[in-house]
């Protein structure tokens, strides 16, 4: 009996010392939370990068600033995205070209069809036009965190298209709110389905498009090849994107904290544009080893659509992208090209 009472009354000792201390305290979150989404899917190299930028963004600032990113475009489509960063439900994201194109049109420039031969090109572009693009999203609230890159984009299709007959013939897709792939479908003489990206898969299954536009990494990613199973092997464009934050959240940060930001981003983005390229490079024998059968384009294909893209140019300069862009974009392949 004694020793049960000696149990009871340390029983009663341990509630009273626990009621005494009341809860664990809970874990403080970061002083400064982004919330960022992407259409990028979890697992690929997009996302694991930008989880990498924010892990050491999250350590170097000692915990006060952190990212929660929604992959997979489980916020939507890039307008739903920046909709939501207007009303403050997200802070940022990684946006295509074609997605926030609509709101910054000088964005869209590098998209233009059938414009880069290499990637040297590419790069002398990117740098000539980074403090343009900058100025022109600072100028709609929003802040330039780093270029990204989806790369040359290919014609997917589910019969072979060799040739500009066949390319008309077919039921192409266009991105959504992206009026240069559109247009240059149009002048071509075809009636492109206008998609957002979530919906292309569905779409190549019903048999609503037959031909659509990828990255050959991106194909994979998003498993387009599986049912488009021939690539014109012939880049048809360039794609890319940026991280942006929502500039009045930005402005709040403390200055070595923005800075922060700015050049872990810069060297973690540097890396993911390695990571993308070997990424597209590794693919091509991915795909064909898969089935994905690549087509040579017929002599003198690509002289008629660099005619078909001038076109469109002239259609939509000044529009799609102002005139002064577009002049800087050329300037600059001139040089790199030694004109």
């Amino acid at each position: 009996m004694p020793r049960l009472l000696r149990l009871v009354q340390v029983a009663a000792l341990i509630i009273a010392l626990c009621c005494f201390a009341g809860p664990p305290p809970a874990i403080a979150g970061p002083t400064y939370l982004f919330k960022v989404a992407s259409l990028a899917p979890e697992g690929s190299v997009w996302i694991k990068r930008f989880r990498e930028f924010a892990r050491e963004v999250e350590e170097q600032s000692g915990g006060e600033v952190g990212f929660k990113i929604y992959a997979g475009g489980v916020m939507g489509d890039d307008l739903a995205m920046y909709r939501k960063m207007r009303v403050g439900q997200l802070n940022g994201g990684g946006f295509t070209m074609t997605g926030i194109g609509s709101v910054v049109p000088d964005f869209r420039v590098l998209g233009i069809p059938f414009l880069f031969r290499s990637y040297a090109e590419v790069d002398q572009a990117r740098q000539g036009l980074y403090d343009h693009f900058h100025k022109v999203f600072a100028d709609n609230g929003l802040e330039l965190i780093a270029l990204t890159e989806v790369g040359f984009i290919y014609t997917m299709s589910t019969a072979p298209i060799a040739t500009v007959a066949e390319l008309q013939k077919s039921n192409c897709w266009a991105p959504d709110n992206d009026p240069l792939s559109a247009g240059f479908l149009e002048t071509l003489g075809t009636t492109p389905t206008p998609l957002s990206i979530p919906d292309v898969l569905t779409s190549l299954q019903t048999g609503l498009v037959s031909t659509v536009f990828n990255s050959l990494y991106g194909s994979i990613v998003l498993q387009w090849y599986t049912k488009a199973s021939f690539i014109t092997d012939m880049p048809f464009g360039y794609a890319y994107g940026a991280f942006l934050l929502d500039r009045k959240q930005f402005a709040r940060l403390p200055e070595k904290h923005g800075a922060l930001i700015k050049t872990v981003a810069a060297r973690h983005f540097d890396i993911l544009l390695a990571d993308t390229r070997k990424s597209n490079e590794e693919a091509r024998s991915v795909l064909q080893d898969n089935g994905v059968t690549l087509v040579k384009i017929e002599p003198g294909a690509l002289s008629e659509l660099e005619m078909i893209r001038d076109k469109t140019v002239l259609r939509f300069k000044g529009k799609a992208f102002s005139q002064e862009i577009y002049d800087e974009t050329m300037r600059l392949l001139a040089r790199s090209r030694g004109h």
